[in-house]
């Protein structure tokens, strides 16, 4: 039922295929995560300055039921807006771009990334493997104005997927899972001394998952173990009317919490807590009961003093939720909640840590999260038409903003700093892409 594309990253980073990922059929099915499909060869930096789409949206009571399939989705428990509010701006009067970067051919070999902003502002900038030529990752700083890049000494990585989970002043933190899912590698590279280490932990269960794994605020590494997958349905899952399957209101899986130090392998701690999604703010551990499908209350725990709540976050009756962020006093639920017809409900809840709903982008096709002490939320729209692209929700002014009318068939990602944003757009007609890094003005 569910393409899992973990093995499509790996086997591409030497021989990628001969074609991009569709997100609009990825989107497709309920449950499927979008996940970085890595594979071209990198042309140089380009800059450009381009007209861009943002909108001002007021809350509450924004949007309206509209006629047609749409309106037969089931509106939202919460103020509700659409994609289709976006209006137009430009750059320089709603944001700036940052530093930009082309891969014209991701089709015919792997190619180079931003993989996130450090803290004083500088792009870790991947240059992928490629078959035939160099089959070992390398890594750079690039300062975003010039494009100017800093070489790290080679940190042994070969053709391991990574993920920067810390991208400080002192030291940058990569995870890596060594090809496998049950051998895991923290890379840590010192700024200052300009040297590799590297930490493992074998008292990991080997049932703990590389998705979902979180920084905590106090340094350690928070982990997940499955302990109870969500059941297929007697029969299976019902059939859409493409044929795909219909998971909707899906059980969700459950798992176990453990955390790690990034530094010493032998510190493995068992949290002693059950959980679905986890995410962290600067002060405070939230998790679901479950992940991936019906996600029951969430749990608030403030860190300094211990104490928690809970609440309902008044889903859908049918809503899967597939992305699970937080930032500041806000919580930003991604989630996929039944096809009606040809027409998906999917949503973006934006509601805050004690409960309160702040707005739902409801749309057909929409997927995003907030990245940790941000105030933007990053949305993609994946419907053909001109509410496809990127978006972003400003936390700050409640403003929806529509930021390029296309996406590539690639993804770009990583952390950033606070109001900066990442996102892609297709070239050399969709068989590569340029990456993005944008901040947000006031």
């Amino acid at each position: 039922m569910v393409n899992d594309l973990k093995q499509l990253l790996r086997d591409n980073v030497s021989s990628p295929p001969g074609d991009g990922i569709d997100l609009g059929e990825v989107l497709a099915s309920g449950r499927r995560r979008v996940r970085r499909r890595r594979g071209v060869v990198g042309l140089g930096a380009v800059v450009a300055a381009a007209t861009v789409a943002v909108v001002a949206v007021g809350l509450p009571g924004l949007g309206s039921d509209r006629a047609g399939p749409a309106a037969q989705r089931p509106r939202p428990d919460a103020p509700t807006i659409r994609l289709s509010d976006a209006q137009r701006a430009s750059v320089g009067r709603d944001y700036e771009v940052l530093a930009t970067y082309t891969n014209r051919d991701l089709d015919a070999a792997n190619g180079q990334y931003f993989d996130g902003v450090t803290d004083d502002g500088l792009i870790l900038f991947q240059d992928g493997p490629r078959d035939g030529t160099r089959l070992r990752t390398r890594l750079a700083l690039m300062d975003p104005a010039t494009g100017t890049k800093d070489w790290l000494p080679d940190a042994g990585l070969g053709q391991d997927n990574i993920r920067p989970v810390q991208l400080g002043r002192h030291r940058i933190v990569l995870l890596s899972d060594n090809g496998t899912a049950e051998h895991w590698t923290a890379y840590t590279f010192d700024r200052e001394t300009r040297s590799w280490s590297t930490t493992d932990w074998p008292g990991l269960p080997r049932t703990v998952e590389l998705d979902g794994a979180q920084l905590g605020p106090d340094g350690r590494l928070y982990v997940r173990s499955l302990v109870r997958a969500g059941e297929i349905p007697d029969g299976g899952w019902p059939k859409q009317e493409d044929g795909d399957a219909e998971d909707a209101d899906a059980q969700g899986d459950g798992y176990h919490l453990w955390s790690v130090s990034l530094s010493d392998g032998s510190d493995v701690r068992d949290e002693q807590l059950s959980v679905g999604a986890i995410a962290f703010t600067d002060d405070a551990m939230l998790w679901t009961d479950r992940a991936d499908g019906d996600a029951g209350r969430v749990h608030v725990r403030d860190l300094a003093t211990g104490t928690e709540h809970s609440f309902d976050p008044h889903l859908g009756a049918r809503c899967n939720v597939l992305g699970f962020t937080a930032s500041g006093d806000r919580i930003v639920m991604s989630e996929y909640c039944g096809t009606y017809g040809k027409v998906r409900d999917d949503r973006l809840q934006i509601l805050t840590t004690s409960g309160d709903q702040v707005v739902t982008i409801q749309d057909d096709g929409v997927a995003g999260g907030v990245g940790a002490d941000s105030d933007v939320v990053v949305a993609d729209g994946y419907r053909q038409g001109d509410d496809s692209g990127t978006y972003l929700y400003d936390l700050r002014t409640n403003r929806l903003l529509h930021i390029a009318h296309r996406m590539s068939h690639w993804s770009v990602g990583g952390p950033t700093r606070r109001n900066e944003f990442f996102w892609h757009t297709p070239v050399n007609g969709g068989r590569g892409a340029t990456w993005w890094l944008g901040k947000l003005l006031d």
